[in-house]
């Protein structure tokens, strides 16, 4: 009886008080449950642990608020530790932070940049503006991600950072180099704590640290050459062991049987090389917390794809495989016409249509392309395999419906968009294929011995970094809240290019250069649901249409002001942001869409892109919302977390909401991609979308989703989430 009784009094306290809010929580129901289940023997944190347990698990769509409960609960648990670890005084929710930041940072856990920057006085201002109580905003799954991946720990394990002041942490990183440090730092606190926005997953783990990496996923260029292949996976290497996801395109690699100097038949194509950088995603694996996760892109006419896509199907030879890999396909709209009007399509060796027409076939898009394809077609000695388009389309079909891959890139409709087509071409996407930017393959210039020293020269190519960030729609109440958030959120981005800790060079270039964002959203369903509008509806398409017409708006304006204060990136002139093109082609004609662009004109954008929607499925988990643009999978549902079962609920369900939560798989994805569609007209980079399928799904139905997709003027598809295949969540991307 003696841990009861020393548990006893202060969770009593504790679940009464926890339950005031929630009129559906019964405070004496789960003492007396607690009370039947605990026993003697536990110590004193395992008694803890178990009554958080059994808070938990009396979560349903009856009572939801079970789950806030347990995080209330949970919440306590971490100050004691904290409380025991930092030596303080138990009854004090939070310690004193500047002793924790110079603790952590004579540890080497923080990086002792954050006290050059700031001084003890301004800290302990900071110290002041901590909110403690935003502590019970989280639900229990959330504050059990946040605590058990994200809050600094010392080398033995022992909890060291609470909530808030992890919160404060990385505002205070990200807002070192304002003039008005304090005030942005508790600018961008304020947004963190109230759970308005959500941070990239690098950027929420690693800021503060010696090792502050800050950036979601990477995009490299291989050229055609043995120095570039390699070059890409000692780089990629680098990026994965900082936390990175990585994208390849490896469309300019030769194909299986072309030429190696002269010699016929001497290429091992691009399988081989897949399976190198499949090895090193795995080999290395980030600390042993996961392995590396790398997607490569190829294009549908090369003549290696059928190889390509069966990387990850379960038939074929296992020589010719890459499990850990995710495929990506890079489709032209002349593919599309040929699928739909069922003609053949051609593959080539990209290697042998350089040395014989003299030009790239990757290296243009729309007109162009056609014109070079066709031209590809008619030479009369290039070599080329015939194979109707519908053939491709199937192979695709099997592999997405069997693996959830490939991700499909619509490289047409990405390029007509680009408002910075005057210095480069996309030619791929990243992990999650929410990012479109300029890319090029880095280029050896020479090698040279100098005084005993190797010396390598290198032209750097545009190695592109994802700067990701959503805003929380499940908590915004109308257009005031988006131009408040939204003006401190590009802040926060704009800032993580110039703190970050780059671990290749090149990708410090490319990012300076353009300055590229990704703003996203999270919470989409849930404020679909709020509003009462259903998902297979003309009201949502509607204000699909209308939500990312302000959001656009308000992330232009904020970069425009910036741009104001800042200066504009190096890549704005010439641009389409310069020219106006960009709000011409989208046909934002109305008095403040051309009081805009003229201001753009006038001051520039700070971000050569602003706008990029990220999966967010770990940072949703901690700020309570639904992920992404997604639909929820199920109104109630059990997350398995270190083997302990949590049942959760989607966020807000009540008697009201659970009307328009309808669960994605038994959405008609015809709606999904009408809103898509609507969505992608004001995103200037794209989206992660999944389509849904069940077993059930038909080929033709599922064929029609990818056309009906192409036809609406989405740039990419991410995951096709088949209901019988579990595909592997991007935790790099959350944001």
């Amino acid at each position: 009886m003696a841990t009861k009784q020393r548990i006893w009094e202060p969770l009593h306290k504790l679940i009464d008080k926890a339950c005031v809010k929630f009129s559906d929580c019964n405070p004496q129901a789960l003492i007396e449950e607690i009370d039947q289940q605990l026993h003697d023997g536990l110590s004193l944190q395992e008694s803890w642990q178990q009554a958080i347990q059994i808070t938990v698990e009396k979560t349903s769509m009856e009572e939801p608020n079970w789950q806030f409960v347990a995080a209330h609960l949970f919440a306590h648990k971490l100050y004691h530790g904290a409380s025991e670890n930092r030596v303080y005084s138990a009854k004090q929710k939070y310690g004193s932070f500047l002793e924790l930041i110079h603790t952590l940072t004579e540890q080497g856990l923080y990086g002792s940049y954050l006290l050059d920057h700031y001084s003890s006085q301004e800290i302990e201002q900071l110290e002041e503006a901590i909110v403690p109580e935003r502590d019970y905003l989280f639900n229990y799954i959330g504050l059990k991600v946040l605590a058990d991946r994200y809050l600094t720990k010392d080398f033995s394990g022992r909890v060291m950072e609470l909530p808030q002041e992890r919160f404060m942490i990385i505002a205070m990183h990200l807002a070192m180099n304002e003039e008005r440090r304090v005030f942005w730092a508790r600018q961008f606190y304020d947004v963190l704590s109230r759970l308005e926005l959500t941070v990239a997953t690098p950027t929420l783990s690693n800021a503060g640290k010696p090792l502050h990496q800050l950036s979601s996923c990477f995009i490299d260029t291989v050229d055609d050459s043995l120095w570039s292949i390699y070059n890409t996976n000692s780089a990629t290497a680098q990026v994965s062991k900082h936390g990175g996801g990585v994208g390849i395109y490896l469309g300019k690699v030769r194909s299986k049987g072309s030429k190696i100097r002269g010699h016929k038949g001497a290429s091992g194509g691009v399988i081989p090389w897949i399976r190198n950088y499949n090895n090193t995603a795995v080999a290395v694996d980030q600390l042993g917390v996961r392995r590396g996760a790398f997607a490569i892109y190829l294009d549908v006419w090369h003549a290696d794809i059928l190889d390509f896509l069966n990387l990850k199907t379960n038939n074929g030879d296992d020589r010719l495989k890459a499990h850990d890999i995710f495929p990506g396909v890079c489709i032209p709209d002349l593919f599309m016409e040929k699928l739909e009007a069922r003609e053949s399509w051609y593959l080539f060796d990209p290697h042998e249509v350089r040395e014989e027409m003299g030009f790239s076939l990757e290296d243009s898009y729309g007109k162009e392309f056609t014109k070079r394809y066709q031209a590809c077609v008619e030479h009369s000695t290039l070599s080329k395999k015939e194979i109707p388009a519908l053939d491709i389309m199937k192979r695709i079909m099997v592999s997405a419906f069997e693996t959830g891959t490939p991700f499909i890139f619509f490289r047409d409709t990405v390029n007509e968009a680009n408002p910075n087509k005057h210095l480069g071409m996309i030619y791929s996407s990243n992990l999650c294929t929410e990012i479109c930017q300029n890319m090029s393959a880095t280029e050896l210039v020479s090698e040279e011995l100098e005084d005993g020293v190797i010396i390598t020269k290198q032209k750097p190519g545009d190695f592109v970094v994802c700067n990701l960030s959503s805003i929380n729609l499940g908590r915004i109440q109308n257009n005031a809240d988006i131009a408040r958030i939204l003006s401190v959120q590009m802040r926060m981005l704009d800032n993580v290019i110039d703190l970050n800790h780059y671990p290749v060079k090149q990708a410090e270039i490319t990012n300076q250069k353009y300055r590229a964002v990704g703003l996203g959203t999270s919470g989409y369903h849930q404020y679909l649901a709020q509003k009462g509008i259903r998902w297979e509806s003309e009201d949502h398409v509607m204000e699909a249409d209308r939500l990312f017409e302000e959001l656009a708006y308000q992330a232009i304006r904020s970069s425009m002001e910036l741009a104001k204060e800042k200066g504009a990136c190096p890549a704005f002139k010439g641009s389409e942001w310069e020219t106006g093109r960009y709000f011409e082609r989208r046909g934002y004609m109305d008095e403040r869409w051309q009081q805009l662009q003229q201001d753009v004109k006038r001051y520039g954008m700070r971000n050569a892109w602003v706008f990029a929607v990220a999966p967010t499925g770990s940072t949703s988990l901690i700020a309570g919302s639904t992920a992404g643009i997604d639909p929820v999978y199920s109104k109630v549902f059990v997350e398995e977390k270190r083997g302990v079962s949590i049942p959760q609920t989607a966020p807000n369900l009540n008697a009201k909401t659970t009307w328009f939560y309808k669960e994605a798989h038994h959405i008609d994805q015809l709606w999904s991609i009408r809103a898509a569609g609507k969505r992608q007209r004001h995103i200037d980079q794209s989206q992660s979308f999944n389509l849904y399928i069940t077993p059930e799904t038909g080929a033709r139905d599922f064929l029609q989703l990818y056309t009906e997709a192409w036809k609406h003027g989405m740039k990419t598809i991410y995951y096709v989430r088949n209901q019988s295949v579990d595909v592997e969540e991007c935790v790099s991307c959350s944001s």
